[in-house]
């Protein structure tokens, strides 16, 4: 597996030459609400460069542990243009080349752990496959997933939000919690699925049960995280991206036999996380304008049968 690769005196230069060009602080927070607080970058720059510029939002980075780390390709390529995208999937590396960029930001792993170990690999003609693929491109993939959960507001969150159309609900200070009008859930299903564009959720809960307080916890953040917060928020529903069937499902399935007002909504990992990388788009672009920002969407791989 490749390391987080970075030059000390790289990094250095690259940041004494932004700060005294845009007048940054590394450590700079940015509300979505309000224009950026940084210059755009106008000059050629190589991947590594766009890393640290995208580093110095990210409170407390760069972190000594982390998963974010450059997993094909060299980071001091110049930056030919920019894919973002849930995952690195060989359709997706496909569709970097035939676009001429050569920088993919991937939410989640690209070699099939969350780690993405390959010694374990090796053999293996699939990771062989897409492994040549990107060097045959000189495609850079590096995750940004601890980073941009780190972000301050979660840009994974806002994404979700800004595609939801519930930004408005969105309280700074107790992000995962939204009070949004009373709504029965069969049509809070349907908005979700018409907003973000899923074919099929699952769900536990009275279809006709009203919902106001709304948890809302894309990804998979674990079965005793979704029910400490199901504790502390009391929610009428809990929207996920993903559980564990042997804990958050069953918890929900007890709550409702006591006939507590809780429902649970799981819209699928990649769909609930999706909207988080579309968003960076938005985000990115203004501060490298003279580099092209593209999302492509990896896509739900299962099939309905």
């Amino acid at each position: 597996m490749n390391k987080y690769r970075k030059s000390k005196n790289t990094r250095r230069e690259f940041l004494s030459v932004l700060s005294a060009v845009i007048g940054v602080t590394t450590a700079l927070p940015l509300r979505t609400h309000s224009k950026p607080t940084t210059t755009a970058v106008t000059a050629k720059m190589t991947i590594q460069q766009v890393i640290d510029l995208i580093l110095t939002t990210i409170p407390g980075a760069p972190f000594n542990e982390t998963v974010d780390t450059i997993k094909s390709g060299d980071g001091q390529y110049e930056v030919k243009g920019i894919v973002t995208t849930m995952f690195a999937t060989i359709e997706v590396i496909k569709k970097t080349a035939s676009i001429g960029a050569n920088f993919i930001i991937a939410h989640e792993p690209t070699f099939y752990n969350h780690r993405d170990e390959t010694s374990w690999l090796e053999n293996d003609q699939v990771f062989q496959f897409k492994n040549e693929l990107l060097k045959k491109h000189n495609i850079v993939v590096w995750r940004f997933h601890d980073y941009w959960h780190t972000h301050r507001p979660d840009g994974v969150q806002m994404g979700v939000l800004t595609k939801l159309g519930w930004k408005n609900y969105f309280n700074s200070e107790n992000p995962r919690l939204l009070v949004i009008p009373e709504t029965p859930l069969r049509s809070l299903i349907d908005h979700a699925k018409k907003s973000l564009g899923i074919r099929q959720v699952r769900f536990i809960g009275d279809p006709k049960q009203n919902c106001k307080r709304v948890a809302l916890s894309p990804g998979a953040a674990g079965g005793r995280s979704q029910i400490q917060l199901l504790q502390k928020e009391k929610p009428d529903v809990l929207i996920v991206g993903e559980v564990s069937e042997w804990e958050t499902a069953e918890y929900i399935r007890d709550a409702q036999s006591m006939k507590l007002p809780m429902a649970l909504i799981v819209l699928g990992h990649a769909e609930s996380e999706e909207p988080g990388m579309e968003w960076l788009v938005s985000w990115l672009q203004p501060k490298i304008p003279d580099i092209g920002v593209t999302h492509v969407p990896s896509h739900y791989p299962f099939k309905e049968a």
